[in-house]
């Protein structure tokens, strides 16, 4: 097994990281293996130096790699070789001192009120399984924040309707239980009575299934959130995370309290939550800029 293929072993096993997560660092260490292999072919990617992989950089950055994207590949390639220098594979790790390019995060978009009042209650969602099905997906997403992936993974064992919980496993297998409002528990209940209707014989395990009962995949559920949200909104994104940034903004701009939401959200730490402040001082400026007689 190569130095790559062990790291990403490690990753998946040791780790708990997701599979798209040891994904990405396989696309952005085989990208640079590739690399390496191009411009200097004597060189292993064990072996390369910090000269080398700056050149790496400014060659994608040329090709208008945007800065997020570098700062996670350098990050992807700091972790493979810490843990080459843990495994004791190599004596020094040559990105130790490298400088990092600086970004400019763009501020999470999110649904307005009124937006959400047309998804919500003007929105002819069918009576059927169907219709059912793809509200209580956007309801989740809205009242408890979940991310797409977590949604994809929920089955009938992690939902108790009775105490109004949900058991979500995050990032790195990290569960946690997040309650639900009473509206959501209706749909639900409504749900699963059409669920076991339409599919009287054999259940699946899953809670979210496709019109043909099967077990929920990604793209389906995206393509349910993009449908609904395209006769709500106007905004550029109507993605699954834009419903989750909802959430997160909609709490915070009603008195819920930081750390509350990034339990919530099922973030490591606070720093991944604190971007949701911006909306709000955002917000904030503009009801200055609009009431205050001297602004």
């Amino acid at each position: 097994m190569g130095n790559i293929d062990s790291f990403l072993h490690y990753l998946d096993l040791n780790k708990g990281y997701s599979a798209n997560t040891v994904k990405s660092y396989q696309v952005d260490l085989t990208q640079f293996q590739e690399y390496l292999s191009e411009n200097y072919p004597e060189t292993d990617i064990q072996e390369s130096t910090a000269p080398q992989v700056r050149s790496w950089i400014v060659n994608i950055m040329e090709y208008g790699v945007k800065p997020r994207s570098i700062r996670r590949k350098i990050s992807s390639l700091q972790s493979f070789y810490n843990y080459l220098l843990n495994k004791g594979s190599i004596d020094l790790n040559p990105i130790e001192k490298l400088t990092v390019p600086k970004y400019t995060a763009k501020l999470p978009q999110y649904i307005n009120t009124e937006d959400l009042k047309t998804l919500f209650d003007k929105i002819d969602f069918t009576d059927d399984f169907e219709g059912t099905r793809d509200r209580l997906i956007l309801e989740m997403f809205y009242s408890t924040g979940i991310r797409l992936s977590e949604l994809v993974s929920v089955k009938h064992s992690d939902v108790d309707v009775g105490y109004g919980t949900i058991k979500v496993t995050g990032k790195g297998s990290k569960q946690r239980i997040i309650p639900l409002i009473p509206a959501l528990i209706n749909t639900l209940k409504v749900y699963l009575e059409k669920k076991h209707q339409y599919f009287p014989y054999g259940r699946n395990d899953y809670l979210i299934v496709t019109n043909k009962g099967k077990e929920p995949y990604a793209k389906f559920i995206y393509r349910v959130v993009y449908k609904y949200l395209s006769l709500a909104t106007t905004l550029d994104k109507k993605s699954p995370h834009v419903l989750r940034h909802t959430f997160a903004t909609h709490m915070l701009n009603n008195g819920a309290e930081l750390n509350s939401i990034k339990e919530f959200l099922g973030h490591a730490n606070l720093s991944a939550t604190q971007v949701y402040t911006h909306n709000t001082v955002e917000k904030l400026k503009k009801i200055y800029k609009r009431a205050h007689p001297k602004a």
